[in-house]
């Protein structure tokens, strides 16, 4: 199943008090039952793009397969693209590839298109008649949202019947929510962690290990609701450990590592993993030295 997503730009709604306010509307509409997703933004940034997206996958109960686009600097590396073959920025590849839909970018207007977009232009169209009906901004957001629920229930000509309706139908061919967990982590605030000489990372107070080809580096952390954080490198997953309590928390692997880098480094492999296993439970005394 396929959808596309587009913008309405820079549109001009007047509060009560005849304050002039200049937003945008998020779409995404899904071919088949023709249901949208609209979401009041104050901007158009990619980690605006990705929130909305986020919160159209809820709505809709699954992710499309395939989702057009067209030539928006968030989603095209325009450096690289030519007229004839577009190439998609690295931030945003990712976004899809963990989001487990296929991206495809046309160029505005054409036929295959152009409907959907104008269908957009109609409904904020109908949104004006809002004008000097709302205090501020949440208000008007609210407004977005309730014009979403009315225009989803209401019969489409295109269809003889609501995309709401038609949406249960639609459902199966969606592919089902990933866990969202690893998609937030586009749209919060990252924060670098660097990599202690022990190959450790400090986070909430306690240390968790890495391979040590990560000394010295910095990278981020994901905290997920299962109770695991995940471990990156530039966007790259490096390792998942559970939430703990204790001060050290470190992978067997790892820690062979650290060992032969430093403390046991004139012992054997064999020797090395022997005295992991016997001496685990002294290994706290070790890191903490």
């Amino acid at each position: 199943m396929q959808a596309q997503v587009d913008w309405k730009e820079n549109l001009s709604m007047i509060s009560k008090q005849g304050e002039v306010f200049k937003v945008n509307i998020f779409l995404m509409v899904l071919g088949y039952s023709r249901i949208k997703y609209l979401e009041l933004t104050t901007d158009r940034e990619q980690k605006t793009l990705f929130k909305c997206m986020i919160s159209a996958f809820r709505y809709f109960g699954g992710i499309p397969q395939e989702i057009l686009f067209d030539n928006m600097k968030t989603v095209v590396d325009r450096t690289k693209s030519t007229f004839s073959n577009i190439e998609f920025n690295k931030t945003f590849r990712y976004f899809a590839d963990d989001a487990g839909f296929k991206p495809i970018a046309c160029r505005p207007y054409r036929p295959q298109t152009k409907g959907k977009v104008e269908s957009l232009a109609r409904f904020t169209n109908r949104l004006t008649v809002y004008n000097g009906e709302f205090e501020n901004y949440d208000e008007l957001s609210e407004i977005v949202q309730n014009f979403m629920e009315e225009v989803n229930n209401e019969l489409s000509q295109a269809i003889n019947e609501s995309p709401l309706n038609r949406l249960n139908r639609e459902l199966e061919y969606l592919n089902p929510l990933t866990p969202l967990n690893s998609l937030l982590s586009y749209v919060s605030r990252k924060k670098d962690y660097k990599v202690s000489k022990e190959s450790m990372v400090n986070y909430k107070g306690k240390k968790y290990s890495v391979p040590t080809k990560y000394i010295g580096s910095k990278v981020n952390i994901t905290e997920t609701c299962d109770g695991n954080i995940s471990i990156y490198y530039n966007k790259d997953f490096i390792v998942c450990h559970s939430l703990s309590e204790n001060k050290y928390n470190y992978k067997t692997s790892h820690m062979h590592e650290i060992l032969k880098s430093d403390a046991c480094k004139h012992l054997t492999d064999a020797k090395i993993d022997e005295f992991i296993k016997e001496n685990m439970s002294m290994m706290d005394i070790l890191l903490g030295e």
